[in-house]
This record gives structure tokens, C-alpha cells and sequence, in this order.
């Protein structure tokens, strides 16, 4: 049976450096209280961490039409629209 090891801010796994913000083990969605503190529409890598979607998969459905709330294209950018965000997770004021 191998060791259990905890990596913290900083360390050094495999060779690659864990990034100084990231926590491992850390859950990938957003809490209750930090969904309701975003402002009017947030950037697609916000959304996909909202939504649990990976980078992938979001930037996917965005260039088809198909991300499950509504999306605005500006220039090169995709802005989430945080009020579809927060009623599609039924959190709607």
C-alpha cells in the first residue's frame, strides 16, 4: 500500500508545480455565497467552474450555441450572463 501524501501551495508533483491559487483536492464548482457575489455577466472559465464543466467542454458549447445559459460573444471573449447563470442553479433572486 503506498503512502497518503498532501501537497500544499507550492509544491512540487510529478514535476509540475501545483499553481499558487489552486488548492489540491479542492472542489471544482463555486459555493452558494460566492455564486451570488458575481457581478452582472462573468467570463466563460467562471461559468464552466459554475456549472462544473470542464475548459473543453464549455468553450464547446459556447461556439455551438448549446452552453446551457445564455452567452454573449465580444470580440474574442464569451461573457456568461450571471442572471441565467443563477436561475438555471435555481438560485434566482
Amino acid at each position: 500500500m503506498g503512502a497518503t501524501v498532501a501537497f500544499t501551495k507550492g509544491s512540487v508533483m510529478d514535476g509540475a508545480r501545483v499553481r499558487e491559487n489552486e488548492e489540491v483536492g479542492r472542489a471544482k464548482g463555486m459555493s452558494r455565497a460566492e455564486l451570488l457575489e458575481l457581478p452582472a455577466a462573468v467570463d466563460l472559465e467562471t461559468g464552466n467552474r459554475a456549472l462544473g464543466l470542464g475548459r473543453s467542454k464549455g468553450y464547446e458549447l459556447a461556439k455551438r450555441g448549446q452552453y446551457p445559459c445564455k452567452v454573449l460573444r465580444l470580440g474574442n471573449a464569451y461573457r456568461v450572463v450571471t442572471a441565467d447563470l443563477l436561475a438555471l442553479l435555481g438560485l434566482a433572486a
